[in-house]
């Protein structure tokens, strides 16, 4: 199993009945298929639909989500411009965003949308998101490409929000944060705490109830 496939399979667990939720581009898009068959979200698209669905039969090129990637409805599903998608986000109707990251910090804040001097498409819908969402879930790798922290003690690069993450799940734990700390509350099979703590450069708090990374076999 890659890191990706970790990081989708535990927040799918995060999910619940009846959410509404708004899964951000790449690695987020993934979670929706390891939804458990109990549970059962309707899912948001911020270019102007309720009820995104998997893929099934024929490809319609006119129907995507927000990343432009094909996608499916399903029954009951609901379109609409995105003056009104973006009024269900800001009118506090999303229960849950799962979006990536490049860097948080032990604040809560997200970098998620430039690398100065890189061409970049724009932020998107996500700075609505992380204030319009009831609960914002950061998943994303541990780590950049070239190994440095991505759990910061302070964002390096511009800023998505402010204070805005609620929870942040990589391949090596689930972590909750605080406001000026990060709680490790669990940890991924075959690695220890030094070895999260190496890779993490925001202040780590261990859970004294610390328990191994759940729904990812």
């Amino acid at each position: 199993m890659n890191a990706k496939e970790i990081i989708a399979r535990r927040v799918a667990r995060e999910l619940e009945n009846g959410n509404i939720v708004n899964l951000g581009i790449g690695l987020p898009t993934m979670v929706v298929n390891y939804l458990p068959a109990e549970v059962d979200v309707t899912l948001q698209s911020e270019n102007g639909f309720v009820g995104l669905g998997s893929l099934a039969g024929e490809i319609d090129p006119n129907l995507t989500n927000a990343g432009g990637q094909p996608c499916g409805l399903i029954p009951g599903a609901a379109m609409f411009d995105s003056a009104t998608s973006f009024m269900l986000i800001r009118g506090g109707h999303v229960d849950v965003t799962v979006l990536g990251g490049l860097e948080v910090d032990q604040a809560g804040n997200l970098a998620n949308w430039m690398v100065p001097g890189k061409m970049v498409p724009g932020m998107g819908g996500a700075m609505d998101l992380v204030t319009g969402a009831k609960k914002v879930i950061i998943a994303m790798e541990h780590c950049a490409k070239d190994g440095s922290a991505k759990l910061l003690r302070q964002c390096r690069l511009p800023l998505t929000g402010k204070g805005v993450v609620d929870l942040i799940v990589t391949e090596l734990g689930v972590f909750r944060v605080t406001g000026d700390s990060l709680v490790l509350e669990e940890i991924a099979a075959g690695v220890d705490v030094e070895f999260v703590q190496a890779r993490t450069e925001a202040a780590l708090i261990i859970s004294p109830d610390l328990k191994p990374m759940q729904n990812i076999s």
